[in-house]
């Protein structure tokens, strides 16, 4: 079937940010493709159940599709969504999160509560390859983002959805930061720009963040969410739900801190805080970011090493950040027979999300909420908060 041409109907967005269609009583997914629209594709790939096809040309577009921003939209592996309007975005990615429970879960979740994101220069964190060149026996770096679906590197000068001031840096409107970015061995580096602070591994990598009304240590090599407002959002969120929810009598843990973000935030609330991390650079800066707490305690292992023979004492909420993997199957099963009465699980991929809250619930959890944070607009990532209830 490779080669072969056919008119389909577009269905829906899929996860990942292909539109989805039907040929032949299979599944195929065409990038660049936007719900309700009529298209001619050509299949590239055949799989026993499903099928990738390349679009063509679109017959009859979506009234979704607008014309994307970015120059380099279809070439570059960021925005895969950038066709499509800010409501279509929003509902493909609330559509994707709801069936993803359905499918793997095998449960229909509660209604997720939106909240959506500023469009445009949200991106505050950001990695970024070097390109060198050798012109007569002179090095000059070139920035770039890999190509979409493939290792090779496109060169960028400019990108709409990056904070101010990593645009004034690919722009070279800004000498100081384009100073830090020459790394010698360095092919492959992170920057992260919030009101007016730059910090760039291979260069100014550390400093401090104001979030709220706090300052938070960080390092641009250390992992950090990359839309700073809507973390704001989040933050004041955790705080109103476990004031409101947990029992604040009993100690709260924050698994998979990082530097410890969220407990800073959360920790005065309770009479003790445990951090999990096993980062021991992150957790280091995770110390300095909690000194103003007087107990406090902290463990440079995996999250699941740490439960492994229970938990250490009674909590009354624990918060969890895992990164794309998901929880660890053993301790997805550990808070299944003993975690706290209030556990919010902040996922950054609905199918691990799916699958560990199918384990929570046969333990006796019920899903009291869903909420999906728009961190990335323009992209088909998914970043949601479960709050799971005993």
């Amino acid at each position: 079937m490779a080669g072969t041409l056919f008119k389909v109907r577009i269905e829906k967005i899929a996860a990942g940010g292909a539109g989805l269609a039907r040929i032949e009583g299979k599944t195929a997914f065409i990038e660049g493709s936007a719900p309700g629209e009529t298209v001619l594709c050509r299949i590239t790939n055949e799989h026993r159940s499903w099928l990738q096809a390349e679009l063509l040309e679109i017959i009859e577009p979506s009234r979704d599709r607008v014309q994307p921003v970015c120059a380099l939209w279809g070439k570059c592996g960021g925005c895969n969504v950038q066709h499509l309007n800010y409501s279509a975005q929003l509902a493909a990615k609330t559509g994707i999160l709801e069936e993803t429970f359905t499918r793997i879960g095998g449960f229909c979740p509660p209604q997720p509560v939106i909240f959506p994101s500023e469009q445009w220069e949200y991106r505050n964190r950001m990695q970024f390859h070097a390109i060198r060149q050798h012109k007569q026996e002179k090095s000059e770096a070139l920035w770039g983002l890999k190509v979409r679906k493939r290792d090779d590197i496109i060169p960028i000068s400019d990108c709409p959805v990056a904070d101010p001031g990593i645009r004034a840096m690919l722009r070279g409107e800004n000498r100081e930061t384009q100073a830090q970015l020459s790394p010698p061995g360095k092919d492959r580096f992170t920057v992260y720009a919030r009101n007016g602070l730059f910090l760039s591994e291979g260069g100014t990598s550390r400093g401090k963040m104001r979030i709220l009304d706090r300052e938070i240590v960080m390092d641009a090599g250390i992992f950090f969410q990359s839309n700073g407002a809507m973390l704001e959002k989040l933050i004041m969120d955790l705080r109103e739900i476990a004031n409101g929810m947990a029992d604040r009598t009993l100690p709260m843990a924050d698994l998979y801190c990082g530097v410890g973000t969220f407990a800073a935030f959360l920790g005065d609330l309770f009479p003790h805080v445990d951090l999990v991390e096993e980062h021991t650079t992150a957790l280091a800066l995770a110390r300095e970011n909690l000194m103003q707490f007087g107990s406090t305690a902290f463990f440079a292992q995996r999250s699941e090493q740490w439960a492994r023979n229970g938990f250490p004492r009674r909590y009354g909420f624990i918060c969890v950040d895992p990164p794309r993997q998901g929880l660890n199957p053993a301790l997805a099963r550990r808070f299944a027979a003993d975690g706290p009465p209030l556990l919010a699980y902040i996922s950054c991929d609905p199918a691990t999300l799916a699958r560990d809250s199918k384990i929570l619930i046969e333990g006796g959890y019920e899903l009291a909420e869903l909420r999906y944070y728009d961190f990335y607009p323009q992209t088909a990532h998914i970043e949601s908060l479960a709050l799971f209830v005993r």
